[in-house]
């Protein structure tokens, strides 16, 4: 009997973002924004080369930038290469953007009017279809699994993260990349009516594998994937995934929240709160990843306040404590040896055998009481005035951050849920 994947977990985070390298540093500057001139725009060739610009618009730049970084995080691809070290359909692609080739899309349909479609040039052309941004991603590392684009609007990210765990969980593939991008230009600018300096130029990745196949390799996990909802308002989303009003760790709050009474949302008032946007600027669809990253960064820390005695440093000016995983003790892991622990192939979803739903929630639930409340960072995303809202909660992995899963019914060939 094939196992599932047990825990779905993050094991590798990647950032494209101007003035921000690791999740520690974009945790730093949600805190406290930074004043004074704004920094440089994130250079894509100093990260992709020029053979990554040719024929691409900087939205699907920004993209291959991040995923190459998560990729390496997750030691899924060696320092000087860019070809997976596993076998390419057991990783899938999950990208989500609002905007991103809105102006490919806007200038092409203008050209289209005013001239010919003679005019286009075939080379620029792919650039106008949605999905552009997640299948650059997947051709440059040779990425075979699922390829899916999500232009959900205000959760977009978060739903995206949704779907990258729901296909490992699935057994579809044991690995996503999880991306979320967006870029400010002239058409996007006028679209939104706001200045470029108040939009995010950047994108943010998110590596998302099965506990089990992620110690097959030997690679540590950062966060392991609590539960994820989506209601139609804020309050409805918090209460069901922390239920009798138990309090996180952290709070990464919908675009620019503005804060209620107090009891108008069940979160309290001692709850750090974070607004990654107001680090990079209003993120649409690629706000729900980089909340997933900050929130790294934030477990991070506190993981190492806690082993350190020290408490776990949750508020939201100390920046101390901070264990970025790329730069400090806290945080940095030795990369193992890809040809040393050889992944086993794709998943074989026909040999999950079925089991009482009882079994599966028992699992769920030990699952949630293993990790205090107090420790998970609630993630919340969306838009509550449209009824529209989206939440995750996330946490540290345990030590051994596999346990026997329940056996999962057996799936069919193109069965994306469970």
């Amino acid at each position: 009997m094939t196992h599932g994947p047990g825990d779905v977990v993050v094991t590798g985070v990647g950032l494209a973002l101007p003035g921000v390298a690791t999740p520690g540093a974009l945790l730093r500057r949600a805190a406290a924004p930074a004043t004074g001139p704004a920094p440089e725009p994130f250079d894509t060739a100093v990260r992709i080369g020029r053979r990554g610009h040719r024929y691409k618009d900087r939205a699907t730049r920004l993209a291959l930038c991040a995923a190459l970084d998560a990729l390496r995080d997750a030691a899924l691809i060696p320092a000087d290469g860019e070809e997976v070290t596993v076998p390419g359909d057991t990783v899938g692609v999950v990208a989500s953007s609002n905007l991103g080739n809105l102006d490919t899309a806007c200038l092409t349909a203008a050209a289209i009017a005013e001239r010919s479609a003679m005019d286009l040039s075939p080379m620029s052309l792919p650039n106008a279809s949605s999905n552009v941004i997640a299948s650059w991603v997947a051709i440059r590392h040779g990425l075979r699994g699922p390829n899916l684009m999500l232009c959900n609007g205000a959760t977009s990210g978060l739903d995206a993260v949704h779907w990258g765990a729901t296909l490992v969980a699935a057994g579809r593939v044991r690995r996503a990349v999880v991306i979320g991008v967006e870029t400010h230009n002239a058409v996007v600018e006028d679209l939104l009516g706001r200045p470029a300096d108040e939009l995010l130029d950047g994108a943010a990745a998110l590596v998302v594998e099965g506990a089990r196949w992620a110690e097959a390799r030997g690679v540590p996990a950062a966060a392991s994937l609590g539960p994820y909802e989506r209601r139609a308002g804020l309050t409805g989303c918090i209460e069901a995934l922390l239920p009798g009003g138990a309090a996180p760790g952290v709070w990464f709050t919908p675009e620019r929240y503005a804060e209620r009474p107090a009891g108008a949302v069940p979160v309290p008032e001692t709850v750090p709160r974070y607004d990654v946007t107001d680090a990079v600027g209003r993120s649409s669809g690629a706000l729900g990843v980089l909340q997933c990253a900050a929130a790294v960064g934030w477990l991070t820390r506190a993981e190492a306040g806690r082993r350190a005695g020290g408490g776990t440093g949750t508020g939201p000016g100390d920046g101390a404590a901070f264990g970025d995983r790329a730069a400090s003790d806290a945080g940095t892991r030795a990369a193992p040896d890809p040809a040393a622990v050889p992944d086993p192939g794709p998943v074989a979803a026909e040999a999950f055998a079925s089991v009482p739903a009882a079994a599966e929630a028992s699992v769920s639930a030990e699952t949630s009481a293993s990790v205090p409340v107090s420790r998970q960072a609630l993630i919340t995303s969306g838009d509550d005035t449209a009824d529209a809202v989206a939440g995750l909660l996330l946490r540290p992995t345990p030590a051994r951050c596999h346990r026997p899963p329940a056996a999962r019914a057996p799936l069919s060939a193109m069965e994306c849920s469970r």
